[in-house]
């Protein structure tokens, strides 16, 4: 196998890790990996239908990593302000404090600015919980889509 290969398999299994470690950019990584290995064949392998196909899960994977707390944020009832302020808060306290801080600045977000402008502490914290577990859960999607990038990569190119 030659060495660009071995270094889009390095960053394809990065990208699967990187979906669960917020600082390392999981599915920035995989879709590196695909581009890196598409360039050095002469933009021959991965085929054109494989290289599209993985890169749009890539992008998908890019999509949901970023947008996923603000878009859970919405989804539990929040405010369009508050879930753009706490998805903000907690990429910034990702740096501050590591993983905890996504969870503490979408958390905690979410919940002071839905109370301060509800009064209503019960509400806010539903909403700052549907929040969290959303941001659990794009955590998941993102590894799954990675981890089938990777598969898929194998699949078409390795075997």
């Amino acid at each position: 196998m030659d060495v660009f290969l071995w270094v889009a398999l390095a960053l394809l299994v990065l990208g699967v890790v990187g979906s669960v470690l917020p600082l390392l950019p999981g599915a920035l990584l995989s879709v590196l990996g695909v581009v890196v290995y598409w360039v050095s064949t002469g933009f021959s392998d991965p085929g054109p239908i494989a290289f599209v196909g993985l890169t749009l899960v890539g992008l998908v994977a890019l999509v949901t990593d970023y947008a996923g707390g603000m878009v859970a944020a919405r989804f539990g009832g929040a405010s369009t302000r508050t879930s753009i302020v706490a998805g903000v808060a907690g990429f910034l306290l990702m740096f501050l404090i590591g993983p905890l801080g996504i969870f503490v600045g979408v958390a905690g977000t979410v919940f002071a600015l839905e109370y301060l402008e509800h009064q209503d502490a019960e509400e806010s914290g539903r909403r700052a919980l549907v929040a969290t577990v959303g941001v659990l859960a794009t955590a998941a999607v993102q590894a799954l889509l990675t981890f089938s990038m990777l598969v898929g990569f194998v699949l078409v190119v390795v075997l």
